[in-house]
């Protein structure tokens, strides 16, 4: 096996998190608290801790949402056909959003103007349908049984990993509806504290896991961390300084109780101040985003053998309306031309090699060992004799498995010609599983940056016409060395037709779909690739 000698190249950034403080969004510079210019139609599904914070001189949310321009209307028991408003646990979510009944249900919600609690609603209907979505389970979905770490189950149930199911399921669903605006609200905290720590991990996920482990490009979903807001006064979800902060403590228990664990006055009226200017920052993200995309096409309701009426067939996960137009590798005819290269004066070792039946459906896949020794690196690399033609994609997509979650790697691209070759580099980590196994994965050209060690670093990929090769990759910028297994599938180029427009054809620019990619780095470590090209 060739090996390189290259310097050890030491260039580390860390993040220091008080994890009892909580995480601050990133800024955006954009971001607007303001109420739309214009009436939008909202509706709210709910129970009685939602009609408790509806109501006038209680949460008071009803009528502080007509103050910010939106005509609410809701759900409460016994609405809609099958009485679907009787279901709001979080294993019904799926019946809701991802069944084959789902096309009735939401023609029903997206029209309904009516009030099945008591507010003030001093705004005529603009008509039209409802633009944005949400809902709420009520307080005993916080007793989630199971580990606060478990990953996403196969089906639905009050466990961690039944839950995490339920939300990555509807999620397809909301991918196919850009055109509206899905709010999550978490369930309420217990006063019993049995459970209370997977009721704090699982709610966490929401708000910081949940759409970065999917990928998810649009800007159509969005949570509000309801069950943090009640769990201590210090506790927040709320726009201050310029950004969106989630504020924890260690406590994790109903902090404000009423005679029974349906939250109080005050506890409902902090939700409402911190909600609102939220609402708004979400509201005009969509709008200046996915209320644009094109849809993702929707996959068959689980279970079915054929799609539901008016869906079509696809697989698990998020899907988006991707069209493959080169299959750089699927590992079918095995790893040959993949090559490990490593740092040869360390303990660091690396091994890239197809195996069978670990693929995607059982097919071939490309497996890479590694134990990555500190202030190392280990890369396995399909390198090319000449520049290749990779324009006709938008983005380079694969398929990966791992055992582990959390472990950093670099998705490497190697531009310009082989006597003056260019590094490029884009962070990840290794996430945590789905049932099926592998996670679709997507890195535009604009997320590959030039790698430090080289001149113009930083700077985005803007040749992919000119390809000499690419590469997983590993660095060891940690103080302890790191080993791990990945399995790589299906590595292609995509691209989306429905992204273009008349202004593309008349030499404009088109749309391209936002990409949530970067929200996988580590948030205490962004590693600089200790990666060389090899010299072919």
């Amino acid at each position: 096996m060739k090996r390189l000698t290259v310097p050890t190249f030491a260039i580390l950034a860390i993040l220091f998190l008080n994890s009892g403080t909580g995480l601050a969004a990133p800024a955006r510079q954009d971001d607007n608290p303001n109420p739309p210019d214009h009436v939008v139609k909202l509706i709210f599904i709910h129970h009685s801790t939602g009609e408790n914070w509806l109501t006038d001189d209680y949460g008071n949310l009803g009528r502080v949402l007509g103050e910010n321009n939106y005509f609410v209307s809701d759900t409460n028991y016994g609405w809609g056909p099958d009485s679907i408003g009787d279901r709001t646990d979080i294993p019904n979510w799926t019946e809701w959003f991802r069944s084959e009944n789902t096309p009735v249900y939401m023609e029903a919600l997206f029209n309904e103007s009516g009030q099945n609690s008591y507010y003030t609603r001093d705004l005529s209907d603009p008509g039209g349908e409802n633009e944005i979505v949400m809902f709420k389970s009520c307080f005993p979905n916080s007793d989630l049984s199971g580990n606060p770490d478990d990953p996403p189950g196969d089906y639905e149930d009050m466990t961690v990993a039944g839950a995490k199911y339920v939300y990555n399921q509807i999620l397809q669903y909301f991918a196919a509806r850009p055109d509206k605006l899905f709010i999550v609200v978490t369930a309420p905290p217990l006063s019993d504290r049995s459970n209370a720590e997977n009721a704090r991990a699982f709610n966490n996920w929401l708000v910081n896991d949940w759409l970065a482990e999917n990928d998810y490009p649009y800007n159509n979903v969005a949570v509000f961390d309801f069950y943090n807001v009640l769990t201590h006064k210090d506790a927040h979800h709320w726009y201050r300084d310029g950004e969106i902060q989630h504020i924890t403590t260690d406590r994790d228990t109903l902090a404000y109780p009423s005679d029974d664990d349906h939250p109080s006055v005050a506890g409902s009226q902090k939700a409402t101040d911190e909600f609102i200017p939220l609402l708004n920052i979400f509201y005009h993200r969509w709008q200046e985003g996915s209320a644009q995309l094109p849809p993702a096409e929707l996959p068959a309701v689980p279970g079915e053998t054929e799609p539901a009426p008016g869906e079509s067939g696809g697989g698990p996960g998020v899907p988006l309306p991707p069209e493959v137009v080169l299959s750089i590798d699927d590992f079918e005819g095995g790893a040959s031309s993949w090559q490990a290269y490593w740092d040869e004066s360390t303990g660091t070792t690396i091994s890239c090699t197809a195996e069978a039946g670990t693929g995607v459906q059982g097919s071939n896949s490309l497996r890479i060992d590694y134990s990555i020794a500190p202030g190392t690196w280990g890369t396995c690399a399909l390198m090319f004799d000449a520049p290749e033609d990779w324009s006709a994609g938008e983005w380079l997509a694969f398929d990966i498995h791992s055992e582990q979650s959390g472990l950093p790697f670099n998705v490497d691209l190697y531009g310009g010609t082989p006597d003056m070759t260019e590094t490029y580099v884009h962070h990840r980590e290794t996430p945590v599983e789905y049932p099926e196994g592998y996670i679709p994965f997507m890195v535009f050209w604009d997320e590959f940056l030039r790698v430090e060690w080289e001149e113009n670093a930083g700077v985005s990929f803007e040749h992919p016409e000119q390809v000499m090769g690419m590469a997983f990759g590993f660095d060891g910028s940690q103080d302890t060395p790191y080993t791990g297994t990945i399995w790589i599938d299906n590595v292609t180029l995509q691209h989306s037709p429905s992204y273009e427009t008349d202004d593309e054809e008349e030499g404009g620019s088109s749309p391209s779909l936002p990409c949530l990619g970067s929200l996988l780095l580590p948030l205490c470590l962004i590693g600089l690739a200790f990666l060389i090209l090899p010299r072919m």
